[in-house]
């Protein structure tokens, strides 16, 4: 079972993001804060369980945190921006909409622009040691899978429901094939030498 608190007497957020290497859609980061007291043995990483296991987690983890948020923005401010400064710009986002403030904060990665005051600690792989991270990464994962999942109905050539935006052999063969959608990031390389690269 994951760690359920990097300090036990502080008011902890864990924080983590999902379609950061996505060629569509948004950017999506969550924050949870969970009781101190919680345990939850299945809760992990969220690329580590099912699809229906995460739908379950995400509706245990929405019923039993303190505060909870999630945040989205779109492939145009990420082209705005760059990616990097969109998924900083997310997770912000989601922090700052949390019912309850966090007296600390944990990030999963390597990377973080400082939130106000708050003292924080980056983890690279966070999502596999701290349940509130991953608590996030579910959130984060299954919200922006479902939107993928409701777009792809306006652009079902692209695959959205099965692929999520990412860089799939049959994504980028309908890129080559039908051009992009209001949907793509223009600021990610999406010329025909950039699609023959196996990702």
């Amino acid at each position: 079972m994951l760690k359920p608190y990097f300090y036990r007497n502080i008011v902890e957020a864990g924080c983590d993001e999902a379609g950061r290497g996505a060629l569509a859609g948004p950017v999506v980061a969550a924050a949870v804060i969970l009781p101190k007291r919680y345990r939850n043995h299945l809760i992990n990483d969220s690329k580590k369980l099912t699809p229906h296991l995460r739908s379950e987690l995400r509706e245990e983890i929405i019923s039993v945190a303190i505060a909870y948020n999630v945040a989205f923005v779109d492939n145009s401010e990420i082209d705005k921006i760059n990616i990097f400064r969109a998924t900083m710009k997310a997770m912000h986002l989601a922090i700052e909409g949390l019912k309850t403030k966090p007296g600390f904060l944990l990030i999963d990665g390597n990377r973080f622009f400082p939130y106000g005051n708050t003292p924080f600690r980056t983890i690279t792989g966070g999502d596999s040691l701290f349940m509130s991270i991953a608590a996030a990464s579910i959130l984060a994962k299954t919200f922006r899978d479902e939107y993928m999942i409701k777009i792809h109905d306006e652009y079902p050539l692209y695959n959205w429901n099965k692929n999520k935006g990412y860089a799939t052999l049959s994504h980028r063969e309908a890129i080559k094939k039908h051009g992009i959608t209001p949907y793509h990031r223009k600021s990610f390389t999406l010329s025909e030498t950039q699609l023959l690269i196996d990702f």
